[in-house]
């Protein structure tokens, strides 16, 4: 989201809890979306994409270890759990089970802050120029510029490949032409915004796509790909 860092999903029963984690957050340059209960929570979770959950375990409707068991089907995204305090099983439980930090209420904001900044840069590190990239009937390797699609290897030029490796090594991002053509084919190429369309083009002729990514055109824009 422009004019932001990242976006944040914040889930507890507690409204004042959730408002005081997203006045600390929107003060530190984070979009929030607040939830009170684990139902509305994995709707949210879908339509926000969020880069980062704060979950609460004692939610109504759908408790917070099944909204992470949720999450973690299909998702990598870094999740916080909030717990009371003396809550050890819970905590130790969350952790097995995929979440990548907890906070033990009442916290202090900036032991807040810190996690967050904490979680999001390991989690940048770690999913930053990733060798070999995968998702459902894709993978992608950039140490022998192979694309396997649907169990077929798929046969493109260099830059074709380089184009595809940078937006699904960056999913859900949205890049400009002009973005791609520095980042893709360098800061002194010669071509136009044009190129960067063709190369699309033949990128969809090759890959329709699979039942969690596309390749999208996002209008007026440029391009994404996105893991839905």
């Amino acid at each position: 989201m422009e004019g932001t860092i990242g976006k944040v999903l914040v889930v507890d029963d507690d409204e004042n809890i959730c408002e005081v984690i997203k006045m600390y957050l929107e003060s530190a340059g984070y979009s929030t979306r607040l939830c009170h209960d684990g139902r509305s929570a994995q709707e949210a979770f879908t339509d926000y994409k969020p880069d980062l959950v704060f979950l609460d375990i004692m939610l109504p409707h759908v408790d917070g270890i099944d909204v992470l068991k949720w999450i973690r089907r299909d998702y990598e995204t870094p999740v916080i759990m909030l717990t009371a305090k003396g809550e050890t099983f819970d905590k130790v439980l969350g952790l097995e089970l995929g979440a990548d930090d907890y906070i033990v209420k009442p916290f202090e904001p900036k032991e807040l802050l810190a996690r967050a900044k904490a979680v999001l840069r390991r989690y940048n590190t770690e999913n930053t120029n990733k060798e070999v990239i995968s998702f459902e009937d894709l993978v992608i390797d950039i140490n022998s510029y192979n694309v396997l699609y649907k169990g077929q290897e798929i046969k493109m030029p260099p830059k074709e490949f380089e184009l595809l490796y940078y937006l699904a090594n960056n999913k859900n991002r949205v890049f400009t032409r002009e973005q791609l053509l520095c980042e893709v084919w360098g800061y002194d190429y010669p071509g136009d915004s044009r190129t960067v369309d063709v190369h699309v083009k033949r990128l969809r002729e090759k890959l329709a796509g699979g039942a969690n990514w596309q390749l999208e055109t996002v209008w007026g824009v440029g391009y994404k790909f996105e893991v839905k």
